[in-house]
C-alpha cells in the first residue's frame, strides 16, 4: 500500500484558524494529533467522525507528528465557490481549483503579458523554511517600512496554512504578503510557477524584496542530488532570466553532526557548482577566524569565484532582531544558541539586502 488511513473520532479542537485546525482524534483506543484543512475537507468540530491519513506518523517522518484528515462524515457534500479554474494537486482524489493571478479571469492577466523585466529587483533565494523568519526579522529590525513578500514553493509542505512560522510572521507584520506556486497553495496570490510568482511579487504586490523558500519539511535522501532544496538552483536562474537580482542564501552550520552538512552544506555546494547556470550574489557570514577559514577553503575548492559575486558580511545582529520580535526559530531542532553560525548567515543576508535598499 502507498498510504495508510483509519477512521477516527474528533475529541478536541486544539487550535482553529480560517484555513486549518489542529485537533485530537481517537482511534484504536488511543489519542493522536491531526490536522484538518478547511479548504479541502470543510470545517471540523468535536464529535465528528473522520478518515485520517496515518502514513507519515507510521513512518515516523518529520511532518509534525500528526495525521491528516482526508474526509469528514459530517461534510457529505461541498460545492465550488469563487472564481478560478487552475487545478492544484492535479489528478489526485483531492484536486481543487484556485484563481491563479495570471489566468484571464483574475484581473491581473494583462500584467503578465506586458511584463518586460524585474529591473534588478532583489530576490533572496533560500533552501529551508527556517531561513524565512530570521531574514525577515533582520530586514524589519533595520527598517520596519521595508515591504517583504514571501514566495513559497512546493519543495516542502504544500499548504501555506501548515506553517506556524508564516502565521506568526504575518501577525507581527514581518512579512506583508505571500504567494504560493506550483502545487503549494493558500497564499494571498496563487501562481502556476516560479516565473509568474516572481512577476506577481514585483508587479502586483509591489514588494521591496521577495524571499523565496519552500514550506516546512525539506526532502532529503543523503545523496548528492536527492533533496528537494535542489530547486534553489533553478530559482536563482529564474530570477536572472527575468532580470532580477539573485541573492543566494547558503546553508551553513558547524553544529550539524552530519559531515556532509558541516560548514557549507553539500546541498549548497551542489547547487552552486552543478545546478545554477547563471550566477548571483553569494552572501557569507564573517565569523571567528577558524570557522571563516573553513568556509574560505570550501569556497576555494568549489572554484566558483568567476561565477558568483562572493560577499562577506557581519550577521551578529540577528540575535538582537530575533529577541526584539520575540521570534522562537529553530533549524533541525537547533535554536540560535545551538547553531549560531546558521543564524548569523541569515543575519548577514538580511544586512546586505538592507544596505542595498537604503
Amino acid at each position: 500500500m502507498l498510504l495508510s488511513y483509519s477512521k477516527a473520532k474528533v475529541v478536541t479542537i486544539e487550535e482553529e484558524y480560517e484555513r486549518v485546525s489542529w485537533i485530537k482524534v481517537k482511534m484504536n483506543n488511543s489519542i493522536s494529533r491531526a490536522i484538518n484543512y478547511t479548504d479541502i475537507t470543510g470545517p471540523v468540530k468535536e464529535g465528528d467522525m473522520v478518515i485520517v491519513n496515518t502514513t507519515a506518523v507510521e513512518l515516523s517522518l518529520g511532518t509534525g507528528g500528526a495525521h491528516f484528515v482526508l474526509y469528514n462524515y459530517s461534510n457529505e457534500s461541498k460545492k465550488l465557490e469563487g472564481k478560478g479554474h487552475i487545478m492544484k494537486l492535479r489528478y489526485t482524489p483531492i484536486q481543487f481549483k484556485v484563481l491563479a493571478a495570471e489566468e484571464e479571469g483574475s484581473g491581473y492577466h494583462h500584467i503578465f503579458n506586458e511584463f518586460r523585466s524585474l529591473n534588478n529587483y532583489p530576490v533572496i533565494v533560500g533552501s529551508l523554511h527556517s531561513m524565512l523568519g530570521p531574514i525577515a526579522a533582520m530586514l524589519k529590525w533595520f527598517d520596519n517600512k521595508i515591504k517583504i513578500n514571501y514566495l513559497m514553493t512546493d519543495g516542502g509542505a504544500l499548504p501555506l496554512a501548515f506553517s506556524n512560522t508564516v502565521r506568526d510572521l504575518k501577525a507581527k507584520k514581518l512579512i506583508d504578503s505571500t504567494i504560493t506556486i506550483g502545487h503549494a497553495f493558500g497564499g494571498d496570490l496563487e501562481c502556476t510557477n516560479i516565473y509568474t510568482g516572481l512577476i506577481a511579487a514585483k508587479e502586483i504586490l509591489k514588494s521591496d524584496v521577495t524571499i523565496v523558500a519552500m514550506g516546512p519539511g525539506i526532502v532529503g535522501t543523503g545523496t548528492k542530488y536527492g533533496f528537494s532544496g535542489i530547486e534553489q538552483g533553478h530559482i536563482i536562474d529564474a530570477v536572472n532570466t527575468l532580470g532580477g537580482q539573485a541573492i543566494i542564501v547558503p546553508r551553513i552550520s558547524f553544529k550539524d553532526a552530519r559531515e556532509r552538512h558541516f560548514g557549507i552544506s553539500h546541498h549548497t555546494r551542489t547547487v552552486l557548482t552543478e545546478i545554477v547556470k547563471t550566477g548571483g550574489k553569494l552572501i557569507l557570514p564573517l565569523l571567528e577566524d577558524n570557522k571563516l577559514n573553513i568556509l574560505k577553503l570550501q569556497i576555494d575548492k568549489l572554484d566558483i569565484e568567476n561565477k558568483y559575486e562572493i560577499i562577506y558580511e557581519y550577521g551578529d545582529d540577528i540575535v538582537n532582531a530575533l529577541s526584539f520580535f520575540q521570534l522562537e526559530v529553530s533549524t533541525m531542532g537547533r535554536d540560535y544558541n545551538n547553531d549560531k553560525e546558521y543564524f548569523k548567515t541569515l543575519g548577514a543576508v538580511g544586512k546586505f539586502v538592507y544596505k542595498g535598499l537604503k
